[in-house]
Formats: C-alpha cells, structure tokens, sequence
C-alpha cells in the first residue's frame, strides 16, 4: 500500500541519531584530545542513568552539533526528531555573546533541558577528565561548570 504523502516520516531512531552525530563529530577532538564521540556517548549515557527518555538521549547526542557547526539549524529543524528534541538541542545551544544567566534561564524553562545539561555538566567536570589538562584550563574550567551548575539551581557536590 503506498505511503501517504502527508504522513509525516518516522522519527529516526536511537542508534540512527548516534550514528548521525559521531558521523558529524567525526575528526573533532576534546579539550583533552579525546575523539569528541567519547563526550557525546558520555552524556547520552549519564542522561539514561539519570531516567531520561529517548528523546532526551537522542538530544544528548546532539546537544553540541549545532553549537560546533557539526550540523546546521536547518538540518535539525528539517531532522525527523520529535520537538522536545529539537527544542532540548536548541535550549543547549551557546549562543555568541550570549550571558551565562540567560543560557542557564533557556536551559530551565525547556521541558527535559536541564537534565541533559546536567549530564554534559558532569561529564565536564569529571575529575578525570580534567587531570590531564593544564592547571589554568583547570581551574577556569572547574569555575566555569560550577557557575552554570549554581545558575542551574544544583548544588555541587565538592
């Protein structure tokens, strides 16, 4: 039976957005020089441990593309994702210029944001990952995720 033409097109799955993001992320590396994909599965996973839903682990894996011109807006507003997605992906997006005060304030009115920013966030500052940088990047580092982890409304844990 032919498909109708008005009928929207199945959103792409899981597996379908990873491979779309590590496919875009390709060649990018971290702070550290780790391939950039690790960050990514990192926070999708820390999204999945903390209860998140598909379309919150779908927007962990593309929570930066759109800021590291990995992908376009237009690929994600024409992307067959559903738009809580979409509208996470876009509450994470940096804009230039933009305070830290109204990034976090666009974080937390978006249904399902916080809590993919609260896995981004704690991938970024796991100590781990933060060893191996120098100790000037440290520290602006570490006071940078602890100022947005405040604005946030989340207490840090030492």
């Amino acid at each position: 039976m032919p498909q109708d033409s008005g009928s929207p097109a199945p959103l792409l799955s899981l597996a379908e957005v990873e491979a779309t993001a590590r496919a875009a992320h390709a060649g990018q590396t971290d702070k550290a020089g780790r391939p950039y994909a690790e960050h990514l599965r990192a926070v999708a996973e820390g999204v999945r441990q903390r209860g998140g839903d598909d379309e919150q682990i779908a927007a962990a894996w593309l929570h930066d593309a759109v800021e590291d011109d990995a992908l376009t807006e237009r690929w994600l507003d024409e992307a067959p994702l559903s738009r809580r997605t979409k509208d996470i992906v876009l509450a994470l997006t940096k804009r230039a210029g933009e305070p830290p005060e109204a990034y976090a304030a666009r974080i937390l009115a978006t249904p399902g944001a916080p809590l993919v920013k609260e896995a981004d966030l704690a991938h970024n500052a796991d100590p781990a990952r933060l060893a191996v940088l120098d100790e000037a990047t440290r520290t602006r580092l570490t006071e940078k995720y602890t100022r947005m982890r405040a604005l946030l409304g989340h207490v840090d844990q030492g």
